[in-house]
């Protein structure tokens, strides 16, 4: 099914892989995004599914926004974290830059999150190729309609509404806006 092969986490882990090797021009990247995937999606994603095995959320997309707050902070650490070992082991410019970027839209993704249910899986999901759009080629842009079915998705499944999945797909795409400063 496509929301399975879809999910946030999937598509991460292979944005910064595209990254990590974008940023340094050869495979020397790919540890660099490898580091990326694991501190910006495969530790959130172990934490939602801990925390669903536990039994404090009945799935993994935690529907109540009310009981996001940890996975926000969870979030926010890894990637502060990975990154900060990017900086100390000297990694490329544009996969620090992409951490730094995903780490932002995490803050802005969290400070929304406080008022509104703003889909973060429609952030990711164009983030990503927003992300490889800038560091690599534009014609990752052309990758679009997968932003478009994770968006689809998440109104179909009923977990979020058309203006919730907007408005996390609009500030997934203006994370690329942290390379117009480097």
């Amino acid at each position: 099914m496509v929301t399975d092969v879809l999910q946030p986490r999937n598509v991460l882990v292979v944005g910064m892989l595209g990254i990590g090797l974008a940023a340094s021009g050869d495979w020397t990247g790919i540890p660099w995004g490898l580091l990326g995937a694991l501190c910006a999606g495969i530790v959130p994603a172990w934490y939602i599914e801990w925390e669903r095995a536990r039994g404090s959320w009945g799935d993994r997309h935690v529907v109540d926004r009310t009981r996001r707050g940890p996975i926000f902070l969870v979030i926010l650490a890894s990637v502060g974290l990975g990154a900060l070992a990017m900086v100390l082991g000297h990694a490329p410019t544009g996969i620090l830059v992409a951490m730094t970027a995903l780490w932002a839209m995490t803050v802005v993704l969290l400070a929304v999150n406080v008022f509104w249910k703003i889909s973060v899986d429609s952030a990711v999901a164009s983030a990503v190729p927003a992300l490889l759009g800038v560091v690599h080629s534009p014609w990752w842009l052309l990758a679009y309609p997968l932003t478009v079915a994770v968006c689809w998705s998440r109104v179909a499944l009923a977990y979020h509404t058309v203006a919730q999945t907007v408005a996390g797909a609009s500030l997934g795409a203006a994370t690329a806006s942290a390379f117009l400063l480097t």
